[in-house]
């Protein structure tokens, strides 16, 4: 079964990237252009991994994380974060919400396909 990834990131080119690079590893994205969008499409799309951006308008990432968290359904649903932010009190942040992994950007496609691969094996 194809896995469901919600990639959520204010940035039409990112996200444009995120896709190809998600899709071409045999992947069915859904996208949101922010936190906002990225809830509102959660429960539709019922991903197996959401991706997020921190820095957006609206709702940041880590809104994004805590509200998904408060969600029962949604505990155990894998988080990854990638943002341009590489700062440790900003990682340390985003765990204590529930992100389970962190990638900065620019990422490298294989690199992260693998870091999924692993998450939503």
């Amino acid at each position: 079964m194809t896995k469901k990834i919600l990639a959520v990131d204010d940035s039409r080119t990112m996200r444009g990237l995120l896709e190809q690079a998600l899709r071409s590893a045999g992947f069915d994205v859904e996208l949101a252009e922010d936190g906002i969008d990225g809830l509102d499409k959660l429960g539709p799309a019922n991903p197996d991994l959401v991706i997020t951006d921190i820095n957006m308008p609206r709702l940041d990432g880590f809104g994004v994380i805590e509200e998904i968290r408060k969600q029962d359904r949604y505990r155990a649903l894998p988080i990854l974060v990638l943002t341009t932010e590489s700062g440790s009190d900003l990682k340390d942040r985003a765990r204590r919400a529930g992100a389970t992994g962190w990638v900065v950007k620019p990422f490298d496609e294989a690199k992260l396909v693998a870091a999924i691969s692993r998450i939503v094996a």
